[in-house]
């Protein structure tokens, strides 16, 4: 919005040219416009572990599997299921989007039910079945791009809203020994009219119910509530009728905000009360550090310039007696400037994402999307990393240019690339479509090692170009005693406390990150999310700066590292928050389920350090050549 407002008189200029245009649709988002009886293909996807309807449900697994998988022997096409075009970042989220064998046809309702086939389940598969059916998974069905869903009610807000994906089966019932199977789906579509004979889809409902007793005979739709159950036995055979029914309803919801009954607030109070708790905290940081600022250090260096240097005069106390020291080469400079370019990359990673989300370029009707434009933005922003890197290695004082660019293209990329590797390998042994294709493991390394190591490259000799940032005071040849420090400005208790108000700006918000990622849910309130990450940002960067002044007051000058683990600190209270998701909203059964768990949360915290890392070493590098660069010094 700031550009906006600050480019006013320019777009008032160009405002008058804008009935000369025409509009047009991003692609992947334009409409799809009907004849009655056209085919309306139905997609199927991938099934996934949901939250079910109550408030303590758990997740309980993160395993995802095939539709086709053989253990659930679903009805096929006639001529095989075929494997539908994905983009990156779908294939990396789990999407795994085949052909089906249902036969729908615009405005043709069916009388009564359809048979789609008949299957005979043997015990081994009834057991996968029902070992599904009790971890909550849902089927997820794709209809002109929009999710088929199940229609709920929301108590807080008293909304009726479609909740993405519908049960497998059905385990309510705690007495029974094994649960039901739905195998009957009444499919409710919704379409628009935008002119005479044109129609659109705008709402995919799927009622799924179990219908149990003779499955030879023709499957009867009135006996959906009252008829008995489909129990699948575990010690012989049972033979499966599967069956649907498609009725069409006229809807005033226009094409252009047919979205909008998916994409559910489930309580906006959190959501504004998140932004009000950041905004509070980050007022009041920014009033601390501004009063330390104006008051004690504006104070400090009057009276330290005033100072005749020709006398014999003792130097005064606090952070003025290292500044022969604040500029000293740290240790493992090598390593924090690595750290310091791939924190750069990634930030600018997430800004991008985040500016290309708020403009709506990241339609959900283009599944992945989000992914995949956080895929390209790392790869083509390999020259920030390099160039940050560089410059922040010789400006503390290292010297081997060359296994720096070397260590800040492969490092972070190779590390990431050997825990996605593992990570795939338990998909692969739990049977899981999640698991990432050969092709696309070859293609995210030729992206990280093809391209945006060569850019990283370059990044680096424009950085080496540039050279070392000036320094305004100079380094003394002997080093200073350090004298004791208290306990809160210790590294481990400083990172530890620094970290709290970052994390604390953004824990509410963080719980539906969370329930995106890991319960099948979508995320959409980028509005939020930008405003709670810039919030974050302003945080971690006067929490450092403050921290720092602290420090040097101590007359510690070995700043550069704590700067960046103060910054950073919010990624341990993200790690113990992740721990505690898992003890409150997940009940992990299987060993692969735990270990794809932890590492995705080590991966978020990975990234998170590096992000918010890089923010208070940057932050504090500034406001430490500020501060000694007002000072006089002889």
């Amino acid at each position: 919005m700031g550009l906006v407002n600050r480019w006013y008189q320019t777009c008032a200029v160009f405002s008058s040219l804008v009935l000369c245009t025409h509009a047009f649709y991003l692609p992947g988002a334009a409409p799809h416009d009907y004849h009655a009886g056209d085919q309306v293909n139905l997609l199927v996807n991938a099934l996934t572990p949901m939250l079910a309807g109550s408030d303590n449900a758990k997740i309980k697994s993160m395993i995802n599997y095939d539709y086709y998988n053989d253990g659930f022997d679903f009805c096929q096409p006639h001529d095989g299921p075929k494997k539908q075009a994905e983009s990156l970042g779908s294939i990396l989220f789990g999407d795994r989007i085949f052909n089906s064998p249902y036969n729908i046809k615009m405005l043709e309702d069916n009388a009564t039910c359809q048979t789609l086939c008949r299957k005979l389940i043997r015990a081994g598969g009834a057991k996968f079945i029902n070992d599904r059916i009790r971890e909550d998974y849902a089927l997820n069905w794709l209809i002109d791009g929009l999710p088929a869903a199940e229609l709920k009610y929301d108590p807080k807000t008293s909304d009726l809203f479609f909740d993405m994906g519908f049960n497998l089966g059905n385990d309510e019932d705690e007495f029974a020994e094994t649960p039901a199977l739905n195998n009957h789906y009444d499919i409710v579509l919704k379409y628009h009219s935008p002119r005479p004979d044109v129609y659109r889809v705008v709402g995919v409902l799927v009622w799924p119910s179990s219908l149990g007793g003779d499955q030879d005979a023709e499957p009867d739709c009135n006996a959906v509530d009252s008829g008995p159950a489909l129990i699948l036995s575990e010690e012989s055979a049972t033979r499966i009728r599967y069956s649907y029914r498609v009725m069409w309803n006229e809807s005033d919801t226009p094409w252009a905000t047919r979205w909008d009954n998916y994409l559910h607030i489930f309580d906006p109070r959190i959501h504004w009360f998140s932004l009000i708790n950041s905004l509070v905290i980050v007022v009041f940081l920014c009033v601390m550090v501004s009063m330390i600022l104006l008051r004690t250090v504006s104070r400090d260096i009057s009276r330290y310039n005033a100072i005749d240097l020709s006398e014999d005069v003792q130097e005064d106390w606090g952070w003025k007696l290292v500044h022969g020291e604040v500029f000293r080469t740290p240790q493992h400079t090598m390593t924090l400037s690595v750290l310091v370019g791939n924190g750069a990359q990634l930030s600018a990673m997430v800004a991008v994402t985040l500016v290309f989300a708020l403009l709506g370029f990241l339609s959900p009707s283009n599944r992945g999307s989000l992914a995949t434009v956080m895929m390209i933005c790392w790869t083509f922003f390999g020259c920030v990393g390099g160039y940050f890197s560089s410059r922040a290695y010789a400006s503390t004082g290292g010297t081997n240019k060359r296994k720096n660019t070397f260590l800040t293209a492969v490092l972070l990329p190779t590390i990431v690339f050997s825990v996605m590797f593992l990570l795939n390998f338990l998909l692969l042994t739990a049977g899981s479509s999640g698991a990432v294709p050969f092709g696309t493991m070859v293609l995210i390394a030729l992206l990280w090692f093809g391209i945006s190591a060569p850019l990283s490259a370059v990044g680096s000799y424009f950085g080496s170009k540039h050279g070392a940032i000036r320094h305004p005071v100079r380094v003394n040849p002997i080093p200073r005693q350090i004298p004791p420090v208290l306990w809160y400005l210790r590294p481990w208790a400083s990172t530890l406390f620094a970290g709290i108000l970052p994390f604390g700006a953004a824990f509410v918000e963080l719980y539906f990150v969370m329930s995106s990622l890991f319960a099948s849910r979508a995320y959409y309130a980028f509005g939020f999310l930008a405003l709670t990450a810039g919030v974050t940002a302003l945080t971690t960067a006067t929490v450092s700066i403050l921290f720092t002044y602290f420090l040097l007051c101590a007359e510690e000058y070995r700043w550069h590292w704590r700067a960046f683990l103060t910054g950073g600190g919010s990624a341990f209270w993200l790690l113990a928050y992740g721990l505690f998701y898992w003890a409150s909203r997940l009940s992990l059964g299987s060993f692969q389920s735990a270990c794809l768990y932890l590492g995705y949360l080590l991966l978020i915290v990975l990234f998170d350090f590096l992000v918010t890392g890089t923010i208070g070493f940057l932050a504090a590098y500034w406001a430490v050549r500020r501060l000694y660069g007002a000072i006089r010094v002889d």
